[in-house]
């Protein structure tokens, strides 16, 4: 493994772990966030109290509060910006010729729907892009807990050199080339955790939640078949292995997020509890408008923004959900 310079974008939970597994792996590890105070405090107290605390940054981990501070060789970009903010954080590198970027947040654009790979492309036409997704929650990657993610591109060399970067003994990689599909997986899955949040908070028990991750995985497969991706993809670490993850352990901000609606607590309360983004939240307005274009059905991402859109309440919407039409499993 060649040892290299990269630059990590968005210094809250994910990006810092990531950063974290980069810097263990010996590479010289330069953290940037918008938030100039989020950096000075990095740079003071060496270790992310506010999202990550108690885990002491290596030596060569460097918060940096603008990107001219970085070496100009460096050209290997991990991004974890959300994804509301991933085009604007992207011409951030417009002044480097070539660069390889890695994205690791999980949605889709806000307002356009477009993958996030297809906003690389558009900010950055003379880039590489590849996407890291998988199950995954930061705080156990920063504790250094066993974890397997993937990394995906259309040159399976781009995802080979990541994966390079980032494979350890406690952080094992697995490369993939469909990255459509493990793009879609790792955005949807977040709209069912909310649904399963909802399903948990009111009390409707295992059998409930077991349905709400089954059905929920049929609703991202007709949606990645639609867009062009293949099924087994779906049926990996970026599919199957996330939704699972993400539905039930309370680490999922997005999970939580449906346990405090079921509470009764409003989205502005329950986002001000959680304090640190909710990708489902803005990803389920932009998964219904994908059924809408693509005509097909997605009655759990439907139930979800109608919560969302207060159009009913969280036990409406699971009632809603029960009482559709009898159908077939197969279709």
């Amino acid at each position: 493994m060649a040892i290299q310079p990269v630059l990590v974008l968005g210094a809250g939970s994910w990006g810092t772990a990531l950063a974290l597994v980069l810097a263990r792996n010996q590479h010289p590890v330069y953290l940037w966030d918008i938030d100039a105070d989020l950096i000075n405090t990095l740079t003071r107290e060496k270790c992310n109290t506010r999202y990550i605390p108690g885990i002491a940054f290596p030596e060569n981990l460097n918060p940096v509060s603008a990107i001219d501070m970085i070496p100009a060789d460096t050209n290997m970009v991990v991004n974890a910006v959300p994804c509301h903010g991933l085009r604007s954080s992207l011409q951030l590198l417009k002044k480097f010729s070539g660069v390889h970027v890695c994205i690791a947040c999980k949605g889709f654009e806000p307002g356009t729907q477009k993958l996030n790979s297809q906003v690389v492309a558009e900010e950055l036409p003379d880039s590489s892009v590849a996407i890291l997704s998988g199950p995954s929650f930061a705080k156990e990657v920063a504790a250094g807990l066993p974890t397997a993610v993937t990394i995906a591109a259309d040159d399976m060399a781009l995802a080979k050199v990541f994966a390079d970067l980032f494979h350890s003994d406690v952080f094992r990689i697995y490369t993939h080339d469909d990255l459509v599909g493990v793009q879609v997986g790792g955005a949807v899955k977040n709209v069912m955790a909310i649904a399963a949040g909802i399903a948990d908070g009111l009390g409707f028990g295992a059998n409930t939640r077991s349905a709400l991750v089954t059905r929920g995985l049929a609703e991202i497969m007709r949606l990645g078949l639609a867009m062009g991706a293949r099924q087994e993809t779906f049926m990996g670490l970026a599919g199957l292995g996330d939704l699972v993850l993400t539905c039930t352990d309370n680490q999922s901000r997005n999970r939580s997020l449906g346990l405090l609606l079921a509470e009764g607590l409003s989205i502005q309360a329950a986002s001000d509890k959680i304090g640190q983004a909710i990708e489902g939240l803005k990803t389920a307005v932009e998964v219904g408008e994908l059924a809408k274009k693509y005509n097909i059905e997605m009655p759990i991402t439907e139930q979800v923004n109608n919560v969302l859109l207060s159009k009913c309440t969280p036990r409406e919407a699971v009632q809603n959900l029960l009482v559709r039409e009898q159908t077939s499993e197969i279709v």
